[in-house]
């Protein structure tokens, strides 16, 4: 525990810190400042909003060493269900992509539909993260599992886009932001062009108007700016607002600056390859404190942004639990959640799965079960 003295001495050395970096507040202060003149009212519209979560597999996934089973299921706001998958860290990467073709080679799944778009066989060469082995003998990581999670949140995206006869103008929100590093080379390049086809078709056939955003709970920009924002008023005004974040402003938040990049950004004569969206602060909410969320806005729909933002406005004001958070993305959440009963029986099934692969030594496996696996932990 700290003494008197030591927190004193303390106290004053933080004082003394904060003093000398009040500059980079200042700093920060002058970039936001400007913003202050470019706030827009937003205006309630009304259209349908479809939201697509998956569920997450930093959770959701089930563990009994040396077998670690994890799902990937994705599911939109009326309870769709649009992938339901059970993979392992040594799950054998080419037969998977297999699994997503028929035995004529014709698509059978979002993502098989993804990959013959874009002219790929195998999941390694959709993204480096991908293995092309996991049958090595070594221990496997289980991150491909996580990139090949979002490889399907962005196939049923695309597919969702291009091919669903919609009934009326809708608004997708996808969950995080409309940019990703996974793919390799250009091919996110050519997935953002296949959504604008997509979205071009969807008017051109049936007259019918689809936006595309991506909002996300956390950002490094908002998270760099927002005590400055406060104290310059950014965003505090007694009614819902927002505002665009310049391409400039988003660099200065990222370590690496190609994850600000847009095709409105050209600085190296380099392609973007990570970014289809335009990022805006939006705040739903009337108070000065009410929360801001970062929400990137599909670039070739960004001169629509007044549009687009009454739109989730409309679903963000009925938002519940969480107030003024789009009500649309809070039903796909529960509705993607495997908590507490699903998630006992899905525990229990990988032990049947277990007891099945040990055949006549299954009694041994219930009788593991029983004892305790951390004795440490009587001691508390």
């Amino acid at each position: 525990m700290i003494d008197s003295a030591s927190r004193q001495r303390l106290r004053q050395e933080i004082i003394e810190r904060m003093a000398s970096d009040r500059a980079l507040l200042d700093s920060l202060r002058d970039e936001i400042r400007p913003l202050v003149n470019q706030m827009r009212r937003i205006q309630p519209r009304s259209t349908t909003a479809v939201s697509l979560v998956a569920t997450d597999g930093g959770n959701i996934y089930l563990r009994f060493d040396p077998f670690l089973v994890q799902l990937v299921r994705v599911v939109d706001s009326s309870n769709n269900e649009y992938c339901l998958e059970v993979v392992t860290p040594t799950t054998d990467v080419r037969a998977l992509a297999r699994r997503q073709f028929d035995e004529n080679g014709a698509p059978v799944t979002a993502l098989g539909r993804l990959m013959h778009y874009l002219g790929q066989s195998e999941l390694y060469e959709l993204s480096p993260m991908i293995p092309r082995s996991t049958s090595d003998g070594h221990p496997v990581s289980r991150v491909w599992i996580q990139v090949y999670r979002e490889l399907v949140e962005w196939a049923i995206l695309f597919t969702l886009v291009r091919e669903y006869h919609f009934a009326t103008d809708t608004l997708i929100v996808f969950d995080g932001l409309l940019r990703s590093k996974i793919f390799s080379r250009d091919l996110f390049a050519r997935v953002r062009q296949g959504l604008w086809e997509g979205i071009q078709e969807q008017f051109r056939r049936h007259h019918r108007r689809i936006y595309l955003v991506g909002l996300a709970k956390h950002s490094k920009v908002l998270d760099r700016y927002r005590l400055a924002m406060a104290l310059e008023g950014v965003l505090t005004c007694p009614y819902p607002a927002y505002v665009e974040v310049p391409r400039e402003i988003e660099e200065k938040a990222y370590v690496w600056t190609e994850y600000a990049r847009g095709d409105d950004r050209d600085v190296t004569g380099e392609i973007n390859k990570y970014v289809a969206g335009n990022m805006f602060l939006v705040k739903f909410g009337p108070g000065p404190r009410d929360p801001i969320w970062p929400v990137d806005i599909f670039s070739q729909q960004r001169s629509e942004a007044q549009t687009i933002l009454g739109c989730l406005l409309a679903d963000a004001i009925e938002g519940f639990p969480i107030p003024y958070y789009p009500r649309c993305l809070q039903r796909a959440h529960e509705n993607a959640a495997l908590v507490d009963f699903d998630l006992d029986i899905l525990q229990d099934e990988v032990f049947e799965g277990i007891r099945q692969a040990l055949e006549c030594e299954a009694p041994v496996l219930d009788i593991f079960r029983l004892q305790t696996v951390d004795p440490a932990t009587r001691r508390y």
